[in-house]
């Protein structure tokens, strides 16, 4: 920039500056995603193939909460509130989605456990979570999630006294897969009932 107008080279510098940051916001939230699957840092949940055969005494409650993207019309909850389970016993628990809109819309679901030292300790099995979510016009689903939590809480000193978790979900709206097709119950009478993802 040597030559060039001190007024031009601050609006280059500025321009410079803007991209940066926008670029690094438009960065963050995966990057942010893949560390915290990575690290189990923030509260972010292990995947496993099954829980313990012999879980132990030991109870530890476990909570659930469900909320969407700004501007997401979905409807979304969960079934029920609260659960007790053994550690290292297996639980199942439901969320209810709801399209009320007259198109298919595609979603994604994000997670996070509180408090976060539970984070590595909180294994999920099978989760609706792990793939994208179609709903068609006036459908409603109940979708699954089955988990477990990890004895090695309990040697942990920072997760040990955990005498609740919660598991926190929040949907936001991705575009349909370029093979959408929609389910011929939906377009013959206009919307879909309950169903089982």
């Amino acid at each position: 920039m040597a030559g060039m107008d001190p007024k031009n080279r601050t609006v280059v510098q500025l321009v410079g500056v803007v991209l940066f940051m926008g670029s690094l916001a438009w960065a963050s939230v995966p990057l942010y995603d893949w560390f915290c699957r990575v690290t189990g840092w923030g509260g972010a949940t292990d995947v496993a193939e099954a829980a313990m055969d012999e879980p132990l005494e030991q109870t530890i409650r476990v909570r659930f909460d469900a909320s969407k993207e700004a501007g997401f019309p979905w409807e979304f909850k969960p079934v029920e509130r609260e659960m007790t389970i053994r550690i290292g016993e297996e639980g199942l628990a439901f969320y209810e989605a709801y399209n009320p809109t007259n198109r298919p819309i595609a979603g994604t679901a994000s997670y996070n456990v509180a408090p976060f030292a539970a984070g590595a300790y909180f294994s999920k099995i099978a989760c609706f979570c792990f793939e994208m979510q179609v709903l068609e016009p006036g459908e409603r689903v109940s979708m699954p999630v089955s988990f477990f939590v990890e004895p090695d809480i309990l040697d942990d000193p920072d997760a040990r006294f955990a005498k609740t978790i919660t598991l926190s979900y929040t949907f936001h709206e991705t575009d349909l897969p370029e093979d959408y097709e929609p389910r011929q119950a939906a377009l013959e009478d206009g919307t879909l009932q309950t169903t089982t993802n």
